[in-house]
């Protein structure tokens, strides 16, 4: 797990990367949450979403926003947050030029950068979002959702009322041509604190559902 340091818009960036063995692995771009709040790239959500993409044979990075461990530059509300994101699938893609797909995740405040990113680059294929602060930030956005994926919410999160997230999902999965899956964990709240092991089981059952329908996708 190479400890790498790209160039940002505001100064370095320093993150954690894993490369893919197989020719052209997919690559996927893990978001942490608010830097304000104590989020790095180590945070115990973000770690796990980063090993299932792992398992499952992506090249994957994630890494630091600005003014947080080692990276520079200073905190932006989002803005300076989103540039970073840009600046770090763009450092990906130069060493992954023929990934076979590419996707984005985020945990909360990542989560919400990660959407907009998703907005931006047309090249993301898909998108798991982790407790996504529905009631915090605006994600009208999304419209129309340019991409399917995965939500996860806990369902006794105590920053972000449920209820929001199912909203969110519902309005995502009515629009056309795009598949938005979305699972709630029992008993668990904003940061998966005692329910880790259930969520590193639900990204696992997705990420090789994707990876099954991409076989037989191939095959056929």
């Amino acid at each position: 797990m190479p400890e790498v340091i790209f160039n940002g818009p505001d100064g370095r960036l320093e993150g954690r990367y894993h490369h893919g063995k197989q020719p052209n692995a997919p690559i996927a771009l893990l978001l942490h949450p608010q830097p304000q709040h104590g989020g790095t790239m180590n945070n115990k959500v973000v770690y796990a979403m980063y090993h299932a993409f792992v398992r499952r044979g992506f090249s994957t990075l994630r890494f630091n926003f600005r003014g947080v461990g080692r990276s520079q530059g200073r905190f932006d509300n989002g803005q300076g947050e989103l540039s970073d994101a840009a600046s770090a699938l763009d450092w990906m893609q130069s060493f992954n030029p023929n990934a076979a797909s590419c996707w984005v995740g985020g945990f909360s405040f990542g989560a919400w950068i990660g959407m907009q990113l998703l907005m931006r680059r047309p090249e993301i294929d898909g998108f798991v979002s982790v407790a996504p602060p529905a009631n915090v930030y605006d994600f009208t956005f999304l419209a129309p959702c340019p991409s399917s994926g995965l939500i996860v919410h806990g369902t006794q999160d105590d920053l972000v009322p449920e209820a929001s997230v199912a909203k969110l999902a519902t309005k995502l999965s009515s629009q056309r041509n795009i598949t938005v899956n979305y699972r709630t964990i029992a008993g668990a709240n904003h940061t998966f604190g005692t329910k880790l092991d259930e969520l590193n089981v639900t990204l696992d059952d997705y990420l090789a559902g994707i990876s099954l329908e991409r076989s037989l996708a191939a095959a056929g």
